[in-house]
């Protein structure tokens, strides 16, 4: 059961209000095992680019996970945070770490060092509810709860600012694979989506508003772009996981479950056909997107499932 990870393996986690973290076997839905969060809920979970360690925010914390041993309690504690940790990531070649929360700030942490300490911190005005890393790895993204957008220029520590609705909370951002697309969720159940342009070498990115999505009627909670940056997803309170064709940001599938519940989170699987969704019920899903019936559930969670982590190899769904 307790297999070192390689990089061809999948891992499927989740994490809940349950106080724990469950990692799946993606393809049969068995739980193979379960990692215990003790202080708080699971707010966010990101896997390091070599598989080998799971990190998950929480209230005042951030707690890592050894994968590749039997160890089911975590091996490293980040501190020092005021308020829950709401988002966390890795750059590509796992040099550092870089998170968000409600204590108004995203932070970047050094993984290099035995100190574990906090690198860089950028403070902002509101409490953070997302942050996402571009893909050229050099601009940090920062959505806070007052609605700004905060583009964190790592390299000269400059930063930008933009409003897409006024007094309306920025609930989670996304950058497609390719760097030419940024989506925003808000919790007025709407979406907006920029075309971007430069952020090479020393150069910013600069963003042109193209779309404004009257996506949910309810919160939109996350957003992501797909692998192959041909769809995107949101998930709502409104129950639904909503899927979007980035050609014309028409609407292509509605994902809905007989037992309504909020949709927290969401993977896509790496061949753009299948996602994983994470709800209130405290049960993963499996959904086919093209015909959007779903494929597989993952039960065993007492309470919500708010976070999920999904690192793609080869499988057959």
């Amino acid at each position: 059961m307790y297999d070192n990870m390689n990089n061809d393996q999948v891992l499927f986690a989740t994490g809940a209000y349950d106080h724990t973290i469950k990692i799946w076997q993606a393809h049969t839905g068995v739980c193979q095992r379960t990692l215990q969060h003790t202080d708080s809920q699971v707010n966010a979970l990101a896997v390091t680019p070599n598989k080998h360690v799971i990190a998950a925010a929480g209230y005042q914390h951030i707690r890592m996970y050894d994968l590749n041993s039997s160890n089911l309690n975590p091996i490293i504690n980040y501190e020092g945070v005021s308020r829950n940790v709401s988002g966390l990531g890795f750059q590509e070649d796992g040099k550092w770490m870089f998170t968000g929360g409600e204590d108004c700030s995203a932070r970047i942490w050094d993984l290099r060092s035995n100190s574990f300490q906090c690198q860089r911190i950028f403070q902002v005005s509101a409490p953070v509810n997302s942050v996402f890393l571009h893909p050229n790895q050099a601009e940090l993204i920062v959505g806070d709860q007052s609605g700004v957008i905060h583009l964190w220029d790592l390299r000269s520590d400059h930063n930008e600012q933009l409003i897409p609705e006024p007094e309306a909370s920025i609930q989670d951002i996304a950058i497609n694979s390719d760097g030419t697309h940024m989506a925003a969720v808000n919790n007025k159940g709407h979406c907006f989506i920029w075309s971007l342009n430069g952020g090479i070498g020393d150069e910013p990115t600069k963003l042109s508003p193209r779309h404004k999505l009257n996506a949910h009627k309810g919160y939109t909670l996350k957003c992501k772009f797909s692998p192959d940056s041909t769809l995107l997803v949101t998930t709502s309170s409104d129950e639904t996981a909503k899927i979007w064709k980035t050609a014309d940001f028409s609407e292509v599938q509605t994902l809905c479950h007989d037992v309504k519940r909020w949709v927290w989170d969401v993977a896509f699987t790496a061949d753009s056909q299948f996602i994983f969704t994470g709800s209130s019920d405290g049960v993963a899903r499996l959904w086919n997107i093209g015909t959007g019936t779903i494929k597989r559930e993952y039960q065993g969670h007492q309470k919500v499932i708010s976070a999920l982590a999904f690192k793609d190899g080869n499988i057959s769904f």
